[in-house]
Parts: C-alpha cells; sequence; structure tokens
C-alpha cells in the first residue's frame, strides 16, 4: 500500500504535439503527486491547453506517454478518465438542466456511488445550497464557475485539472475557492494542475510551478522561491521575462 500511495496521480514522460514541422509540445515530463497542487504557468501560445487536452484524451501526442493513477491514457483512455476531472471557465454545464440534476447525470455518466451523497457534499463544498433547483443557464459567471468545480469534484477524482478556474470570480471567493481545493485535495487524496496568469494566485495555492516556454518546460520549483533564484522581485516579473525573455532565463538555469 505504501508503494501505492507513494504513486504520482500524474505522470508525464516526453510528451511532444506537432502540427506539420512545429512543435506545439516539445518533450515535456513532469509528475503531480497525491495531495500535490502543481501550477502549469506560461504565456499564450506556450503549449498549457494542448498539455491539458493530451491529458484528457482530446488530443492524440505525437510522442510520449501519460499515466493517470498508474492508467496509460494511450492504451486504457476511458478507465483513466474515470479518476479524471477538469473544470474551466469555457465549458460550463449545460443551461437547461438545474445545477442538481446537471451534477446527479454527471455522477451517474461517471458510476460514482452514492450519487446523492457525492452531490450534496460537493454543492456543501462550493456554498451551492440556495442554487441547487436552479437552472445553470441563469446563473452568474461567478456561480457558473463555482457549479463547474462542483461538477469536478463529485466523481471523487485521482486528478484534478482546473483551467483558470477562478477567472471568473471576485477575490473574496476566488480566496474561498482555493481554500476548499486545498481541503478538497488534501482531504480525499487527489492531485491537482493548475493553470492561471494569476501570479498571485498561483503563489498562494500552488506547491510547485512548472514554467512553459515554446512547448518545452523552462522552469520549475518552488512558487516562493523560484522569482529570487531567476533574480526576479516577485513571480510575476518572473512570469513576464518567461514571456518576454527565455533564452536568457534557460541560459541562467543551464549546470
Amino acid at each position: 500500500m505504501s508503494g501505492l500511495a507513494a504513486a504520482p496521480v500524474l505522470s508525464v514522460s516526453g510528451l511532444r504535439k506537432r502540427y506539420g514541422d512545429t512543435p506545439a509540445v516539445d518533450g515535456v515530463s513532469f509528475a503531480v503527486g497525491r495531495r500535490e497542487i502543481v501550477g502549469l504557468l506560461g504565456p499564450n501560445g506556450a503549449g498549457k491547453t494542448t498539455t491539458i487536452n493530451m491529458i484528457l484524451g482530446v488530443l492524440e501526442p505525437s510522442a510520449g506517454s501519460i499515466r493517470v493513477a498508474g492508467l496509460d491514457v494511450a492504451t486504457r483512455r476511458s478507465k483513466a478518465l474515470e479518476r479524471t476531472s477538469f473544470a474551466a471557465v469555457y465549458a460550463p454545464l449545460p443551461g437547461n438542466l438545474s445545477l442538481e440534476r446537471n451534477l446527479r447525470i454527471f455522477g451517474l455518466l461517471y458510476g460514482v456511488p452514492d450519487v446523492r451523497a457525492r452531490v450534496d457534499d460537493a454543492i456543501r463544498r462550493l456554498d451551492l445550497d440556495a442554487l441547487r433547483g436552479r437552472k445553470c443557464g441563469v446563473l452568474s459567471s461567478g456561480e457558473q464557475t463555482r457549479a463547474s468545480l462542483a461538477k469536478a469534484l463529485v466523481s471523487d477524482p485521482d486528478l484534478l485539472l482546473l483551467d483558470e478556474p477562478t477567472a471568473s470570480l471576485d477575490p473574496a471567493t476566488a480566496r474561498d475557492i482555493r481554500v476548499k481545493i486545498r481541503e478538497f485535495a488534501a482531504e480525499r487524496g487527489c492531485g491537482v494542475l493548475w493553470t492561471s496568469h494569476n501570479m498571485f494566485e498561483v503563489q498562494e495555492i500552488c506547491d510547485r510551478v512548472l514554467f512553459l516556454s515554446h512547448g518545452r518546460i523552462l522552469l520549475e520549483g518552488d512558487p516562493r522561491a523560484l522569482p529570487a533564484q531567476h533574480g526576479k522581485a516577485s513571480l510575476e516579473e518572473l512570469f513576464i521575462a518567461v514571456a518576454r525573455e527565455p533564452l536568457s532565463l534557460e541560459q541562467g538555469a543551464a549546470p
């Protein structure tokens, strides 16, 4: 059992995706452990969304491997995706169904045991009880974001993929969501891969960050220590340098 507990929830090795002669993801390798929140960062076009889509099985890699909870996504896609949940502001729940019905249907699709209890738990965690009977199409953008996060928690995943999960939330609600996701990961033993352009949020929530540039991992480390290691005053300043001066950072990181 200890060996299983020590195994990463997500293991990505030598991942590549090419479109013709253009590499979108170019030899990316990393892992996410249980109860660990890892930030996948980088400017637009760095390869974050392509990487997430390959983890979700939406895109087929040109090379490399992805394992979720020990399951190879290439050969056991359905089983791997049963252990994976995804939430993003651009993937709202169907608007013609109530929040509770959406969550129940999602739980049934994933074969979740005791669906009612799991739905109630997700609604409670995201403070959505007052909205459980409302159709998702009439929810505000912030409410829809929390509803999408509730959907991601219903299946009790091993891996939680969150793409800009607090982008439409006010600062107070965003802070509460970060606390709730941290609590969920700790209680349920899941790993979280988190993308964001909010460096304050990343520094607060992430145990480790990966900076992508031109489809490659340029930097990796503790978000609270990484800026000083590269002569920057803040994580935001480091992010800007990754976007504008990746070659200088890569040279500085070389042994």
